[in-house]
């Protein structure tokens, strides 16, 4: 690997822990909103996800250009393509914290309702998965991805016991049924972030061993 190669790999990796950190941020405020619901906390993230933006066309420049450049090959070339991979999963997982604040906003002159321990933790998972799972890029730890991989389904269960609750809330009290809707769709966005979370695992997996893990269950 030349000198210029690896200055630009760290610039590169640099930048992309800087983006996770800032959408890790979002999730947390996202959450946060939904138990003091705010409409100027949600422009103020709108802005931050404008930030996300930038790192992701910004990384994606630095990628290409990194292949132009350098021409890399075997692993240096599958960390690239996975770096643009990752930053295409942040990406997204800003939009859903964007999505959660919104589900914040319409809670806002609604029934005061509390929001479900259950739902808090799920969020707590959800994060620490993301966390774990750039962890696990930043160290090439395919066994800690795995983990990660494994969490998911942890996450999906205590979606699906929100969710019941969530209806035979409803069930019992219909006046509630706004709010508690926009809960409903924030519980199924926190569990769409575990799910980015995953995909940023399998890929690493794929970068340190070369295995492609992705729909495998499909394929049983």
């Amino acid at each position: 690997m030349t000198i210029h190669l690896t200055r630009d790999l760290g610039v590169l990796h640099r930048n992309l822990l800087s983006m996770c950190a800032t959408v890790e941020e979002l999730v947390h405020k996202a959450v946060d909103a939904l138990g003091d619901p705010s409409v100027d906390r949600a422009r103020e993230l709108a802005k931050r996800d404008d930030e996300v933006d930038r790192y992701d066309v910004s990384i994606e420049e630095e990628c290409l250009k990194i292949l132009a450049l350098h021409q890399p090959v075997a692993t240096d070339l599958r960390r690239i393509t996975t770096v643009l991979k990752i930053t295409g999963e942040l990406e997204r997982v800003a939009d859903i914290s964007i999505h959660i604040a919104e589900r914040a906003c319409g809670l806002v002159n609604q029934p005061a309702i509390e929001v479900p321990e259950k739902l808090k933790e799920m969020a707590r998972r959800a994060v620490q998965m993301l966390h774990q799972a750039i962890d696990a890029y930043v160290g090439l730890d395919s066994h800690l991805a795995r983990q990660v991989c494994e969490s998911d389904n942890v996450v999906d269960e205590l979606n699906r016991e929100i969710i019941y609750e969530l209806m035979a809330t409803m069930q019992a009290k219909p006046e509630l049924i706004e709010p508690l809707i926009d809960l409903f769709s924030a519980s199924r966005h926190v569990e769409r972030v575990a799910d980015h979370a995953t995909n940023i695992a399998e890929d690493v997996v794929y970068l340190v061993e070369g295995e492609i893990i992705r729909h495998r269950a499909h394929f049983r």
